[in-house]
């Protein structure tokens, strides 16, 4: 394939993308606008599944790379009730298809693996546009590059989307205000204990606390309210403890145990609204262009997109190299694969959310996870 591949966005999708093409030798340009990789916290802990991620890290021919990233017994899983209750366990026997890696250290294997010079850091897109003949580029700081062969990775606000799609992200009717205990299992034993060796659900309706366990006995948590962007307005996440004052009042009556995720936070509350294009979201074929991940199936938190992002970019780099002479049937195959994928996905993801926060919370749910032991 002569024409090299220009990707916007260096998460994990874009960077799957541009190692599975290296494994094929095709060269890929990477623009992110974060200035190095360290420059943000990369999120908390992912679970790579056998029948997506994992499949990805295969394509990119990292598989013994990836497994020593694994936490070991991080599968488990646990429901409780807004009193501790445990409604439903389900122990890590090792056997499960879900090993649990941290984002960023994925991220950074991914970046690692690429050649020196592939991500271009610290280029942030201010427009894209076509031209006569292929797109062009322009970034934030007044430079511009051209390209024949242009892929959208750049998440839910992508600036490549609008190439292709007029559709545009929807609040989804709930969000998540993220918080971390470190050092849980001397601090705040009680939680630690809630909490378990890998992942709390605590559910009633409007409300969801999420928890990981990382490393170092560090409780990370996303705690779910299915409120009104206008409510989450009224709020002053710039005044921290006011901030988690408020959160917490919703949670009144929680056990204490569970409300420490809120109330003992040892970093300032993030809110984290979720956003999502239509389920079947797709759009013509056009020339030259596509999208990856988020940028192209924004949905609510549900397990799955990182996975598909990583798939996606598998995917995509496969189809590329399969046709090295045309370009346009790697896409178009590609696509025709994905939409189907990633509605399929949205729908279900939908339903997770209805099930978590909606009138019959939790009883749904551990329905559905008693079915599936």
């Amino acid at each position: 394939m002569n024409t090299s591949v220009t990707i916007v966005g260096a998460g994990l999708g874009g960077l799957t993308l541009a190692r599975v093409l290296h494994v094929h030798g095709i060269p890929a340009a990477v623009y992110e606008a974060e200035p190095s990789p360290t420059s943000r916290a990369q999120g908390g802990l992912l679970d790579i599944h056998d029948y997506n991620g994992q499949l990805a890290v295969e394509a990119a021919a990292l598989t013994a790379e990836f497994r020593e990233l694994i936490l070991e017994g991080r599968q488990e899983l646990r429901l409780l009730a807004r009193d501790g209750t445990v409604l439903f366990e389900q122990p890590d026997d090792g056997t499960g298809g879900r090993p649990e890696v941290h984002r960023g250290e994925l991220r950074q294997l991914l970046i690692d693996s690429l050649p020196e010079g592939t991500v271009h850091w610290g280029h942030k897109v201010s427009g894209v546009r076509a031209l006569a003949q292929g797109y062009e580029v322009a970034f934030a700081d007044g430079t511009a590059i051209a390209t024949d062969l242009l892929v959208g990775a750049d998440g839910a606000w992508s600036k490549v989307r609008p190439l292709l799609s007029a559709a545009k992200p929807e609040y989804t009717g709930t969000a998540s205000i993220e918080t971390f205990l470190h050092d849980s299992d001397r601090r705040f034993p009680a939680t630690a204990d809630a909490v378990g060796g890998g992942m709390l659900l605590a559910l009633e309706p409007g409300h969801g606390i999420t928890a990981h366990r990382e490393r170092n006995g560090t409780l990370h948590a996303y705690v779910g309210l299915a409120r009104s962007l206008e409510w989450f307005e009224g709020i002053d996440f710039a005044d921290p403890a006011a901030a988690t004052a408020r959160i917490a009042a919703e949670y009144e009556g929680w056990s204490p145990a569970l409300t420490a995720l809120i109330t003992e936070t040892d970093t300032a509350p993030v809110l984290r609204p979720h956003y999502g294009l239509p389920v079947e979201h797709q759009w013509e074929r056009v020339p030259g262009v596509t999208l990856i991940g988020d940028a192209a199936h924004l949905a609510p938190p549900n397990g799955e997109g990182a996975n598909l992002a990583m798939l996606d970019g598998a995917e995509l780099g496969r189809a590329l190299a399969e046709h090295p002479d045309d370009p346009e049937a790697a896409l178009a195959e590609y696509e025709k694969a994905m939409f189907p994928r990633s509605a399929e996905i949205a729908a279900e993801g939908a339903h997770l959310q209805q099930q978590m926060f909606g009138p019959g919370a939790p009883n749904g749910l551990i329905a559905e996870f008693v079915a599936g032991t």
